[in-house]
Formats: C-alpha cells, sequence, structure tokens
C-alpha cells in the first residue's frame, strides 16, 4: 500500500485509503484455498448427482469475502494504528465471519463429499469422524469452555498486557486476527451451527447461551467508551500530523464494539428460529412414517390404556 512505512501507514486515514486494495498475502492465500476445497466438494457432489444448496455456497464464499474485507484493504494496515479500526476487524472476524461460515456446512459438505475408505482402512473421511467424536471435541464445544473463551477473547487480551505484546510482531498480530476467527468459530458452532457437533444442546438451551454471552460483549464496549485513560499503548501515539486524539479513537472503538453485537445476535437468532421449526417437522415426518410403520400402535396403545382406566372408574 502507498505511503506504507515499516510499522503502519504513514497517510492520514481517509474512506478511501481505508477501503482501498491492501494484500494481505496470508490472508489472501488462506481465503483462497478454503474456497477452492468447498467448491471442489460442491462439484464432486454434483458429479454423483447430489445437489448442495445454493446458499450454504453463498454462505461461505461471503464469509471468505468479509475476512478478506477487513484484511486485505486499508482496515488491515491501519488496523495496526488505529484502535477504532483494529476494533473493526475483531467485531467483522469474532462476530460476523464464523457466523456466514458456520451457516455453509462446511463439515456436513466434508462428509458427504469424502468417500468412506475401504473396509479395515483409514481415510480422511474416518479420521474427521473420529474428531468429531472425540473427548477434545467435546469439551471445545461445551458452554463451560466456549462462554469463558469468548469473554476471556474480551476482557483478558484488551485489559492486560498481552494485548501490546501480541501486536509487537507481525507474526503476533495474525495470530490475533486468526485467533478472532477460530473464538468466534467454537462459540457458534454449537450454538447455531448446521453441522453435526459433539455437544449441541436442546434449542432453548442453545438460546440462552447466547443470551448470557452477550451481555459480556456489550459491557465491555461501555467499558472502553467510559474509560478515562489508554487501555492499550500500541495505539497511543498515532502521527501527530493525522490530527487523531487517541482516548477519542478508543471510545470510538468502544462504540463500535458495543454496537456490533445486535446484528449478529439477531442473524443467529433467526438461525436458530429456522433450525428449530427444521428440526420439529423433520421429527413429525419421522413420527409419521413410524406410525405409518406400525399402524400407529402408540396411538392405539394410549387408547387403550384410557379405555383400560374408564372401565376402572
Amino acid at each position: 500500500m502507498p505511503g506504507m512505512g515499516h510499522m503502519g501507514p504513514m497517510l492520514a486515514p481517509t474512506l478511501n485509503r481505508l477501503l482501498a486494495p491492501s494484500i494481505d498475502w496470508f490472508f489472501l492465500l488462506c481465503c483462497l484455498a478454503a474456497a477452492a476445497v468447498y467448491l471442489a466438494g460442491v462439484f464432486r457432489l454434483r458429479r454423483r448427482g447430489v445437489q448442495w444448496p445454493v446458499l450454504r455456497t453463498v454462505a461461505w464464499l461471503g464469509g471468505l469475502v468479509s475476512i478478506l474485507f477487513v484484511t486485505c484493504t486499508g482496515l488491515g494496515t491501519y488496523g495496526m494504528a488505529m484502535f477504532s479500526v483494529h476494533m473493526t476487524q475483531h467485531m467483522v472476524l469474532s462476530m460476523f465471519s464464523p457466523i456466514l461460515l458456520l451457516l455453509a456446512a462446511p463439515i456436513t459438505l466434508a462428509l458427504r463429499a469424502i468417500r468412506p475408505a475401504p473396509r479395515g482402512k483409514v481415510g480422511p473421511r474416518e479420521v474427521l469422524v473420529k474428531v468429531l467424536r472425540s473427548r477434545a471435541a467435546r469439551v471445545l464445544t461445551s458452554p463451560v469452555f466456549t462462554l469463558p473463551l469468548f469473554i476471556a477473547s474480551l476482557y483478558g487480551l484488551y485489559f492486560t498486557p498481552l494485548f501490546d505484546f501480541v501486536m509487537s510482531s507481525w507474526l503476533g498480530h495474525h495470530w490475533m486476527l486468526v485467533h478472532f476467527i477460530l473464538v468466534g468459530w467454537i462459540f457458534f458452532w454449537p450454538v447455531m451451527g448446521t453441522d453435526p457437533a459433539p455437544h449441541r444442546p436442546p434449542h432453548i438451551f442453545r438460546m440462552i447461551e447466547l443470551f448470557l454471552a452477550m451481555p459480556f460483549h456489550a459491557f465491555f464496549g461501555i467499558a472502553v467508551m467510559q474509560s478515562a485513560s489508554l487501555i492499550t499503548k500500541t495505539f497511543a501515539h498515532p502521527p501527530l500530523f493525522w490530527g487523531i486524539n487517541a482516548l477519542s479513537d478508543q471510545h470510538t472503538g468502544g462504540g463500535i464494539a458495543w454496537a456490533f453485537s445486535e446484528a449478529p445476535t439477531l442473524l443467529v437468532v433467526v438461525a436458530l428460529f429456522a433450525q428449530w421449526i427444521k428440526d420439529d417437522e423433520r421429527r413429525a415426518r419421522r413420527e409419521d412414517r413410524a406410525a405409518d410403520r406400525d399402524g400407529d400402535a402408540a396411538l392405539a396403545a394410549y387408547n387403550a390404556y384410557l379405555a383400560r382406566l374408564n372401565r376402572q372408574s
């Protein structure tokens, strides 16, 4: 990106500079590889005559585009120099991108696209199934783990020296951005993901888990907005000719964190209700098929029970 110094951008931020292309090869190559692998799975299913929902493919590509939007534009470079821009990256990568990626059901696609290994052999599909059934996967998708991790990624990162330490290097900064994506994925996967998950509680408990996390998210934004001092040193000294006050920019970042939880939460709630209705319809169809097979034996037994009670009375 023109105007970049070795520690960050040198030109004052403008809307055009924030949205201008600025290639981050790490994220660009990762997203291109993820898109290629997903589309390869879709094409493999189509060759077998199996249709894959178009909206899921759109969700996957949309999630990857959202990652590129905050890493391969000026947002990626100015995110090293301004707290508000960095917080925009954080919110998109942890609260928006994972939701779209999970709606794409990539694990389900992999389980359908990868053929089982010959009997007695272990292939990629068998390894994936073993991982999903492992104790580690059950722990990682338990609310006892996901909820504290989601909260710690806010309070434990920004209100401790860890943030400044991580932001001191290119590797640490990229680790942090990947961490945001993974934390969002792990938190939302058992809540609203369409993929099979080792820990998948009833819908009402998933809704409770979601609403338990959101107040902590809102309180974090409010705490940053109301802070009378800088919570990190990384963004303490923007170039003077930018005309940016570091504390005011931090307050803006807190406002972004506070406001950003609304839309993703609404999207998750809508997805949860849609899955709830779909699961109820699927259960009703199973019960109807069972009734057709056994002549509605359950209903007949219940009627017989009522008749016995009537005779006894």
